[in-house]
């Protein structure tokens, strides 16, 4: 944030800065425009961290290598940052820019709007000060968007019951990567496997099957990503490590057919470790695995109102060991609050039955759509002129920050939208090229009209 702070006293442009850490930057009107409304831009600062296993990358030190292929902008191996990097650079150049046409603008950045909108929940009263605002955090160029969907976290923490490994065994480690991933809102219906899922069908049916005992589980990463890579460690005995290569190899080849469509690059890999000097009890591993296993994850319904939205879902987000503790985390999100608490009770129930403790986050609200907004009018008018078509007026099943504007900012004018991304919170995240001076277009034109 110490760069915005920077840009705005470089360029004598008034700003805010809460407590939090999120700044605002004022910029006067244009010649001609001094009597228009106050425009607030708005876009998120933080990125999600995601980097190919095989990736030696350290987000804190190593800058992101970008790369351009096929008309798009992507990263080596790592997540680009365009969501919302975009955002960002398209408010920091109209600030930059004496040329554009606009009314009195806000300039608002957010922090930490991955990792649980915490800036957003944290902004000050007042802190929001133009009564139209233009979110620029959308993926999908020739679409505005007018509502989203709120949503909540579970935690699932299962205390570890283990016991000494017997003799006979042959330590074996079960990896499953290479999946698409993606953002378990946008993403979420369609289709894509879930690594967390996969894992948890090949070692039920290892220990069913072959008497494999589970030492250690682990997948996935954010809770706001279909998890794309997960890992089982266990032991078998030594007279069936055969049968367990047998069986790998069948269930291999049942997963690439069964995704044959959705997952071109799924890659399933067993091979031999050192014998772990620790697996779960037999009730431990049972119970843990059989909730993974329950636990739903994906498309719960879709809208009634309008077909093509998902309107409620989950995503098993993380599976990972804390010292004596296996934490599980998942996300729901609807653009109903019931169905969303209903959703949430289906998924703490799961893993109360299998003796987890079981807690929620604070959650979000969603963000009911106005098809009466003028600014929704506006942009549309402004899009037909400058493409000759009409755009896609829809909600997203994404949690963007705009519902917690709204609740702090009853009354408060809102649109969004963006270029096109695709595998954003993966590292197939990238950004098309053109779709950007589009993009750039719409909304300075937006901006001249308002």
């Amino acid at each position: 944030m110490s760069f915005l702070e920077k840009f705005a006293l470089d360029r004598k442009l008034k700003y805010k800065k809460d407590k939090l850490g999120n700044i605002t930057i004022f910029k006067p009107a244009t010649k001609g425009k001094e009597n228009c409304e106050m425009v607030v831009l708005q876009a998120h600062v933080d990125m999600v961290c995601e980097k190919n296993a095989d990736k030696v990358h350290n987000f804190e030190r190593d800058a992101i290598v970008p790369l351009i292929e096929d008309g798009w902008v992507k990263a080596d191996g790592t997540t680009l940052g365009a969501d919302d990097g975009i955002g960002v650079a398209a408010a920091l150049a109209v600030l930059d820019n004496e040329t554009i046409a606009h009314g009195s603008l806000q300039c608002l950045f957010t922090i930490d709007e991955e990792t649980g909108l915490t800036g957003a929940f944290g902004l000050e009263d007042g802190f929001i000060e133009g009564r139209k605002l233009i979110n620029l955090d959308s993926e999908d160029e020739g679409e505005l968007f007018i509502g989203c969907a709120g949503g909540i976290g579970t935690e699932a923490r299962f205390r570890i019951y283990d016991k000494e490994t017997s003799t006979g065994c042959l330590g074996i480690k079960v990896t499953v990567k290479g999946l698409n991933g993606g953002h378990s809102g946008d993403d979420i219906d369609k289709g894509h496997a879930n690594a967390n899922k996969l894992i948890a069908r090949f070692v039920k049916r290892a220990i069913d099957e072959v008497g494999f005992e589970l030492s250690d589980i682990q997948g996935g990463n954010l809770h706001n990503a279909i998890a794309r890579e997960a890992s089982a460690v266990g032991v078998v005995p030594f007279a069936r490590k055969e049968e367990i290569r047998i069986l790998f190899n069948i269930f291999s080849s049942e997963i690439q057919d069964e995704y044959h469509a959705a997952e071109s690059a799924i890659d399933l890999h067993l091979e031999t470790v050192d014998l772990p000097s620790k697996v779960f009890t037999t009730e431990f591993q049972n119970r843990l695995i059989m909730a993974l296993i329950a636990c739903p994850h994906g498309v719960v319904e879709m809208c009634h109102d309008i077909p093509s939205l998902v309107e409620t879902s989950t995503n098993l987000a993380s599976i990972k060991r804390e010292e004596n503790t296996i934490v599980v985390v998942t996300s729901q999100r609807s653009s109903v609050e019931s169905a969303k608490e209903y959703v949430k009770l289906m998924v703490a129930s799961t893993f109360k039955l299998a003796g987890a403790d079981v807690r929620h986050s604070e959650g979000y609200p969603g963000w009911t759509p106005n098809v009466n907004s003028q600014i929704l009018a506006v942009t549309v008018d402004a899009y037909k002129q400058l493409f000759g078509v009409a755009p896609k007026v829809r909600a997203i099943h994404a949690g963007l920050e705009c519902g917690l504007f709204l609740k702090k900012n009853p009354g408060l004018d809102m649109i969004s939208f963006g270029p096109t991304l695709r595998g954003v919170h993966s590292p197939t995240e990238r950004i098309e090229i053109e779709s950007v001076g589009k993009f750039w277009d719409l909304l300075l034109a937006v901006l001249a009209r308002l």
